[in-house]
């Protein structure tokens, strides 16, 4: 599994030993060390597989736990005390190495979860029994007796899983109940209830008001690991944070940052291809205004002579939009939506006049470029003309609003 970097939100796998009582026994929370997070860092070897390998026919619909869960064979040794992905993650999963409670490892598949604990999970010499744990109410769908090793296998939406929908984050709850020791009503060990949490990527389409997630869409013109999040943001006047309000007025300037996140790939340079203002979110609705086009030329200014640009690009990820505050004519609503196609290619190419950020500058009466070269600018008075689309062209659509424009203070 690898980490990826985006605002506000990580994805990463969690386990939380928690300090309920179980069964009636006194509190276990001292007895246990809470795990801490390990940095990253990439394995020096190719793992095809962490644990047992669960044959076809062993499953949770059989109901059924083997006696002998078959071992991978050349199967790389694997410190009990890290927690290692069960199978490679898939694209839209990222997770942490961390430190296990014990032995409990976890893999967060992509429509699936992979647990495997230790029989002696709580390292006091008391093998837990497949009947004594449970993982939301699943008994296990495998045993390895010679590495005393227990394993569940659930789809996201089984074994009494909960999810947050506006994170995106399965949450499994692993229950160990000791029973009585060979029909004796005493137990030598006390209860655990481990918290298991699976945390997904989500493209963010950025609103001042609100976040409206979303699956990151597959582009076949990324390998598995490469997903990109476009987002478009209001921020503030020092351009540090985003906005917290969505609320104008006539005479301010907007501040809309436009950016693409995305792991484990080489850097990109972000352009926003078009944009349209509307009164809802839907783009073809009218009336509509469209200040951004011909590939990335903001002609606001050369048709309202404000004061609309975009700001020499200070990150390659980043193009920072400053708009004047309007509203429709003879409109009595004060909301407007700005949705814009967002274009990024590798860091390395230089801008040309399908790949531009463009303003027009009044008082210099010309075209002036974000990235400094405003050549590629000639033809925002014109038509750029399209010479095919690059392989190394991804694009998305990002919206903002919301946003509420007062006609006074």
């Amino acid at each position: 599994a690898r980490s990826g970097t985006m605002r506000s939100q990580h994805s990463l796998v969690l386990l939380v030993l928690s300090d309920r009582l179980c069964n009636g026994q006194g509190p276990w929370k001292d007895s246990i060390q809470l795990p801490q997070i390990l940095p990253y860092s990439q394995p020096s070897v190719q793992v095809e597989s962490v644990g047992p390998v669960l044959p076809a026919h062993y499953g949770q619909a059989s109901g059924q736990v083997p006696a002998v869960l078959p071992v991978h064979q050349g199967q790389p040794s694997v410190p009990v005390s890290l927690v290692q992905p069960v199978a490679q993650a898939p694209p839209a999963v990222k997770s942490q190495f961390l430190a296990a409670p014990s032995g409990v490892k976890v893999g967060c598949r992509e429509d699936s979860v992979v647990v495997e604990v230790q029989q002696d999970m709580l390292s006091n010499g008391q093998l837990i029994q497949p009947s004594e744990i449970t993982l939301g109410g699943c008994a296990p769908v495998g045993q390895d007796p010679s590495r005393g090793v227990l394993l569940f296998v659930s789809e996201l939406h089984g074994c009494g899983s909960t999810l947050m929908t506006d994170s995106l984050i399965y949450t499994f709850t692993l229950a160990y109940v000791p029973e009585g020791l060979d029909s004796t009503p005493i137990v030598r060990s006390h209860g655990a209830v481990i918290d298991i949490e699976c945390h997904y990527l989500r493209r963010i389409n950025v609103s001042s008001n609100a976040v409206m997630p979303a699956w990151v869409p597959f582009s076949a013109a990324l390998s598995a690991e490469e997903r990109l999040v476009f987002s478009l943001q209001l921020m503030t006047d020092n351009w540090e944070l985003e906005r917290a309000s969505n609320i104008y007025f006539l005479g301010d300037v907007l501040n809309v940052e436009a950016s693409v996140v995305v792991a484990n790939h080489q850097p990109l340079r972000v352009f926003v291809d078009s944009c349209v203002a509307t009164l809802d979110p839907d783009v073809t609705s009218f009336p509509r205004y469209a200040f951004v086009g011909n590939y990335g030329c903001l002609t606001d200014a050369k048709v309202t002579a404000s004061r609309s640009q975009f700001l020499p690009r200070k990150q390659v990820n980043k193009l920072q939009m400053q708009l004047d505050a309007f509203r429709f004519l003879q409109e009595p609503r004060s909301s407007i939506y700005i949705t814009c196609i967002l274009k990024a290619t590798m860091a390395s190419k230089r801008p040309d006049p399908q790949h531009k950020a463009c303003s027009y500058s009044v008082l210099a009466n010309r075209w002036e470029s974000a990235d400094g070269d405003d050549q590629v600018c000639g033809c925002c008075d014109t038509t750029c003309n399209v010479r095919g689309r690059s392989v190394a062209d991804f694009k998305g659509k990002a919206v903002a609003g919301p946003i509420f424009i007062q006609d006074h203070y």
